[in-house]
C-alpha cells in the first residue's frame, strides 16, 4: 500500500512515536453513540474506562426508547420488588422476607439473559412495588403482609414481593412465601417459608428461617442468603442481600445501602423477634432489612426505603411489625466514550443539563467537592419525607391524609474546596407516623410531613400532626387538623366533618396549597405540591410527580363513598369502604408526598405511607 501523502513533514514522526496506527492529518471518527431514552432519575458515570447512563426508578413510570445508537442495543437491569412486613405480637414474630431481586448485570452471579430493546419510539413499563405493612394488634396471629411485585417490560421481567413474617400461634401464614420467604413466628410450627416463589432462574431470593422449639422467631430471607433460624436467646438474623453496582461504581453507588464491599446493596431480610423481650436486637440483613424489636422498643423496625428490604419482627408483646421497603428498578446502557459535562463533586446520581451539573439524592449520602471545584454557590432543593395517612380503629372513623414533607429551595455558598457535606433524605412515615427530615448539611433542613388524624390502636381521636405541611383532620374530630406550619416549608391540612361515619376526613397540606376540608360524603383532597425550579427540569429524566417535576403533594382524606385525591406532586389517595379499598394509598417514593387516610368500618385499617424525600444540588458545569 502506498504511503499517505501529506504536506506535514512531521506526520510520520508523530505516527511512529505515538504507536496509534493513524497519521497526523486524518480526523478522528466521532465517538460511538448509545441509546436515546428518557425516564427515571439519570445517573451518568464512568467505570473502568467505560461510560454508562443509568435510569433510576424509585416509583413507577416508563423507560421510553426513542432511538438506537451505534453501540449494542442491549440494556442491563435491576428489578427489586417490595419487601414483606414483619410479624407482630405474641411469642416473637418472624422477619419479613426481602423482595425478589433479578438482574442481568454483566458478570454478576445472578445475571440473567441479555435484554435487547427495539428502535423507538418504544415504551418499556416500569412498576416499582411497594413495601408491605407489618403485622399489627395485640392478638396472636398477626403476620406481616407480602410486598408488591416490581416489573420491567414488555418482556417482562417480574420480581415477586417479599413474604410476610409469621406471628405466633395463628397457623400458617398464607403470604409467607415470596421473592424471599418470611421468617416463621416464635410459636408457629412448620417448615421454612420458601423464597424464589414462583420459581425463576437465576433465583430471585431465599427461604426464611424457622423457630426452634421455643419462642424465638426466624429471620426473613434475603436475595443473597436464607434467613437465620431462631436461636436459644434471640430471633434469627435476616438473610443478607446482594450488591448490584448498576447505577454507579461499587464505591459510589447512589442507590442501595452500604455493605461489606462498598455501596449498592439491596434486598436484605428482616430480623426475627423473640419472647420474652431480649435486650438486644436481631439484625436485619445487609441491603436494607429492618432489625427486630427488643426491650424496651418492642416493635419491629422498618426496612430502608427503595431497597426491597424486609421489615423486622416484633418482640414480646410489641403491637407492630416493621414495614417492608419499597422496591427499585434501574436500567443502564453504554453511552460512548465521553459525557456531556464535568462533575466537580461526588455523591448522588449525576447528570448534566443546561450548562449545569446536577446531583440527585434519592437516598442519604455525602456531597464532596473534587480538586477541580470552582463554584462559589450551589442551587438546591430539599424535600423531606411525607407524613403517613391516619389509621382507623374499627369504629367507623375516617382518617385524614398525611401532610407533605417540607420543601425548601434557593442558593447557598458552599465554601472553598475541600467541602464534604452530609445529605439526609428523609423517609416517609408509615400509618399515623410523621415523615422524617431531609437536610443539606445542618443549615438547610426541611421538616417531615405531619401524620393524618386518626385513632389507630388508640382509644382517642388523634388530631392531624404538625410538620413541614400538617396532616388532615378526622371525620369525627371536626377542626382537629394539624396546626399551620410555623415556617415557609408548607401549608396546613384540611379539617374533617364532625358528622356521621360516611362523612369525609380532611386532606393533608401540600407545599403549594392547603389541604381541603372533608365535606358531605367526600374526603378532602390533598393540597397541591410545587414544581421544582427550571434548573432541574431535564426533559430526559423523571423527578417527583406525577406530573413530572412536581413534589410535596398532600395525601387525600378518606370517606364513606368518595375519597379525597392526593395532591399533585406524589400525594396519595384516601381510602373508601367500597370496593374493599379501606386502607389509604401510599405516596410515590422520591416526592415527599403525604399518604392517604384509611376508611373505617368494622375492622382496623392502615393509612398509606408517605413518600420518601429528595435532595437536588446544581452548579455550573
Amino acid at each position: 500500500m502506498a504511503p499517505i501523502k501529506t504536506n506535514n513533514p512531521y506526520a510520520s514522526y508523530f505516527d511512529f512515536f505515538s504507536k496509534t496506527g493513524k497519521d497526523a492529518v486524518t480526523p478522528e471518527p466521532p465517538p460511538a453513540s448509545g441509546l436515546t431514552a428518557t425516564g427515571g432519575v439519570i445517573s451518568d458515570y464512568e467505570d473502568s474506562g467505560t461510560y454508562y447512563r443509568a435510569h433510576v426508578f424509585t416509583s413507577s413510570g416508563a423507560l421510553n426508547v426513542t432511538a438506537l445508537g451505534d453501540l449494542p442495543a442491549n440494556v442491563e437491569y435491576l428489578v427489586v420488588a417490595g419487601g414483606g412486613g414483619g410479624g407482630a405480637q405474641g411469642a416473637g414474630s418472624g422477619g419479613g422476607g426481602a423482595g425478589g431481586l433479578r438482574t442481568n448485570l454483566s458478570g454478576h452471579p445472578l445475571a440473567g439473559a441479555a435484554f435487547p430493546v427495539t428502535a423507538g419510539p418504544t415504551s418499556y413499563t416500569v412498576t416499582v412495588g411497594g413495601g408491605a405493612n407489618g403485622g399489627s394488634g395485640t392478638a396472636y396471629g398477626n403476620h406481616g403482609s407480602r410486598g408488591t411485585n416490581s416489573v420491567f417490560g414488555p418482556g417482562p421481567i417480574t420480581s415477586t414481593g417479599g413474604g410476610g413474617g409469621g406471628a405466633s400461634s395463628g397457623g400458617s401464614n398464607p403470604v409467607g412465601p415470596g421473592g424471599s420467604g418470611g421468617g416463621r413466628g416464635g410459636a408457629e410450627p412448620g417448615s421454612a417459608y420458601t423464597g424464589n416463589t414462583p420459581p425463576v432462574s437465576p433465583s430471585q431470593g431465599n427461604a426464611g428461617g424457622i423457630r426452634p422449639a421455643n419462642y424465638y422467631a426466624g429471620g426473613g430471607g434475603g436475595a443473597g442468603a436464607v434467613g437465620q433460624n431462631g436461636q436459644s436467646d434471640r430471633g434469627g438474623a435476616g438473610g443478607a442481600g446482594v450488591q448490584v453496582a448498576i447505577a454507579g461504581p461499587s464505591t459510589a453507588s447512589p442507590v442501595g445501602t452500604p455493605g461489606p464491599s462498598g455501596n449498592g446493596w439491596f434486598a436484605g431480610g428482616g430480623g426475627g423477634g423473640a419472647y420474652p423481650d431480649p435486650s438486644y436486637r436481631s439484625d436485619g440483613g445487609v441491603g436494607g432489612g429492618g432489625d427486630s424489636g427488643y426491650n424496651p422498643s418492642k416493635n419491629g423496625l422498618n426496612a430502608t426505603y427503595s431497597t426491597g428490604g424486609g421489615g423486622g419482627g416484633a418482640s414480646g408483646n410489641g403491637p407492630l411489625g416493621g414495614s417492608g421497603a419499597s422496591g427499585i428498578v434501574v436500567v443502564r446502557y453504554q453511552i460512548g466514550s465521553q459525557q456531556s459535562g464535568t462533575a466537580k463533586a461526588t455523591g448522588g446520581a449525576i447528570s448534566y443539563y443546561g450548562s449545569r451539573t446536577i446531583h440527585a439524592f434519592t437516598g442519604s449520602g455525602t456531597f464532596a467537592t473534587t480538586a477541580n471545584w470552582s463554584a462559589a454557590d450551589v442551587e438546591y432543593v430539599v424535600v423531606a419525607g411525607g407524613g403517613g395517612g391516619g389509621g382507623s380503629k374499627n369504629d367507623h372513623l375516617n382518617a385524614g391524609g398525611g401532610g407533605a414533607g417540607g420543601y425548601k429551595t434557593g442558593t447557598t455558598p458552599i465554601g472553598a474546596h475541600p467541602v464534604s457535606t452530609t445529605i439526609q433524605v428523609g423517609g416517609g412515615g408509615i400509618s399515623a407516623v410523621a415523615g422524617t427530615p431531609s437536610y443539606f448539611g445542618s443549615p438547610i433542613t426541611s421538616t417531615g410531613g405531619g401524620e393524618g388524624g386518626g385513632n389507630y390502636d388508640v382509644a382517642t381521636y388523634e388530631a392531624g400532626g404538625a410538620g413541614g405541611s400538617s396532616g388532615g383532620g378526622t371525620s369525627h374530630g371536626g377542626s382537629n387538623a394539624g396546626p399551620a406550619p410555623g415556617n415557609p416549608q408548607g401549608t396546613q391540612g384540611g379539617t374533617g366533618t364532625p358528622s356521621a361515619p360516611a362523612y369525609g376526613a380532611g386532606g393533608g397540606g401540600g407545599a403549594g396549597g392547603a389541604g381541603n376540608a372533608g365535606t358531605g360524603p367526600g374526603g378532602g383532597d390533598g393540597g397541591i405540591g410545587v414544581q421544582i425550579p427550571s434548573t432541574f427540569r431535564n426533559p430526559t429524566s423523571t423527578i417527583g410527580g406525577p406530573p413530572n417535576f412536581y413534589v410535596a403533594g398532600g395525601g387525600g382524606g378518606s370517606a364513606g363513598s368518595n375519597a379525597g385525591s392526593g395532591g399533585t406532586g406524589g400525594g396519595a389517595n384516601g381510602g373508601v369502604p367500597t370496593p374493599n379499598a379501606f386502607s389509604g394509598d401510599s405516596a410515590e417514593a422520591g416526592t415527599g408526598g403525604g399518604g392517604g387516610g384509611a376508611a373505617g368500618l368494622s375492622i382496623s385499617r392502615y393509612g398509606g405511607s408517605g413518600g420518601s424525600g429528595l435532595v437536588l444540588i446544581a452548579y455550573p458545569t
